[in-house]
């Protein structure tokens, strides 16, 4: 990217009263499996966000771990011929982008090999919308505190049980909230006594029953997850499932609805959306990657629910929102079982952010325009300080 292609520093480039807008730093792509989704949400982030209010400044991390400075081009950023874009395809050149780790410095430096480092400005907030580990698990989030730089969401406590499906129930457990069976396998009892791990899932398998599924402890987006019919198929299960983490869990099939509910921190607290159902997708074994982002099976908005099970639920929301810590917004993801009873399955501290995606949705059934989210969140983030709070 040529010197004369970067973006120009407020400093140089507007009068010092334009330079007092706000400037949000969108940074997207990252090592995880849901590096595609990740793009494709900040594409849809950044045309919601009003440049009359705010600068926009879009950082890509490469899968291979590199901060790169992309186009502010939101239409390359979409889902094109059933393919997910990377951050490799948007960025225009092998040059890095750097945060200062001083919190009296929120200046962004770009450089490239053999050239002089460029100063792009300051950056008042950032608006991180990664997925996964390295990202939304609480290390990009740590990077930011020790930064001093506002960002929109979880802190890092938040994000990292938010990633991990085992403490993430163990959280829930210890708060009174409602958790299917589950079982978790780490990396040495697996490594070290494989038969003794299998025994202990057939066992569970037995008391249970089947089908089971299988997923990575921290990821999202359905990647990696498999159901499993029988014994037949649980080795290979565990293999697709180590492939994107060596922790992995086995959950049981809870029969009944796909409930999700949206949370949104406001001056005086968080408050639940409008809730939304997943409706069973005949053309796949379970609301799986390719039914979420591919094929858009479309959720009901609001669900059909009585008002005391809509009030339950949003509830419940809230309640796992306030155990884990959040701020900024959680989706919460719960099955209503065949007994009537709420069972919370997880939460995600960056859920999928798409106009179509369920969370802003819901907002919008509650009377929020997906303009008006983004606008709210970055604004929270603006007036929110890092640190111990």
């Amino acid at each position: 990217m040529s010197s004369q292609n970067l973006p120009q520093s407020p400093e140089s480039a507007v009068s010092p009263e334009q330079r007092r807008k706000p400037r949000v730093a969108v940074v997207f792509g990252g090592r995880s499996s849901e590096h595609g989704i990740s793009v494709v949400t900040a594409g849809a982030v950044m045309s919601a966000i009003d440049r009359t209010k705010y600068d926009v400044l879009p950082i890509g991390i490469t899968t291979d771990g590199r901060w790169a400075l992309t186009a502010d081009d939101p239409a390359r950023m979409a889902i094109a011929d059933r393919r997910v874009p990377n951050v490799d395809q948007l960025a225009d050149s092998a040059g890095a982008v750097a945060l200062s780790v001083d919190p009296g410095n929120r200046e962004v430096v770009y450089s490239e090999p053999g050239a002089v480092p460029t100063v792009l400005g300051e950056v008042d907030v950032v608006f991180p919308v990664l997925h996964g580990p390295y990202g939304e698990d609480g290390t990009l989030q740590g990077f930011l505190e020790l930064s001093g730089v506002p960002y929109v969401g979880a802190g890092v406590l938040a994000s990292a049980v938010g990633q991990d499906k085992e403490y993430m129930k163990r959280v829930f457990i210890s708060f009174g909230l409602p958790v299917g069976p589950y079982e978790v396998v780490r990396p040495r009892e697996w490594e070290s006594d494989r038969p003794a791990a299998r025994k202990r899932i057939m066992e569970f398998a037995a008391e249970h029953g089947w089908p089971l599924f299988v997923k990575p402890a921290r990821g999202g987006s359905s990647v990696g997850i498999t159901k499993v019919d029988d014994a037949a198929g649980l080795d290979e299960a565990i293999e697709e499932a180590r492939r994107h983490d060596p922790k992995f869990l086995v959950e049981s099939l809870l029969r009944g609805r796909e409930i999700e509910c949206g949370v949104l921190e406001f001056e005086h607290g968080p408050r639940a959306s409008v809730p939304a159902e997943i409706p069973p997708v005949t053309a796949h074994d379970f609301y799986d990657f390719e039914a979420k982002y591919i094929d858009s099976a479309a959720g009901l908005v609001p669900a059909p629910l009585t008002e005391e099970q809509t009030a339950e639920v949003q509830r419940l929301a809230v309640e796992a929102f306030e155990a884990t810590s959040c701020e900024g917004l959680v989706r919460a993801d719960f099955f209503l079982t065949e007994d009537g009873t709420f069972v919370i399955n997880e939460i995600n501290t960056m859920p999928g952010f798409t106009p179509i995606s369920m969370y802003p949705r819901m907002w919008q059934e509650s009377g929020m325009s997906y303009q008006e989210l983004v606008d709210r969140l970055i604004q929270a983030a603006l007036g929110r300080s890092t640190g111990l709070r």
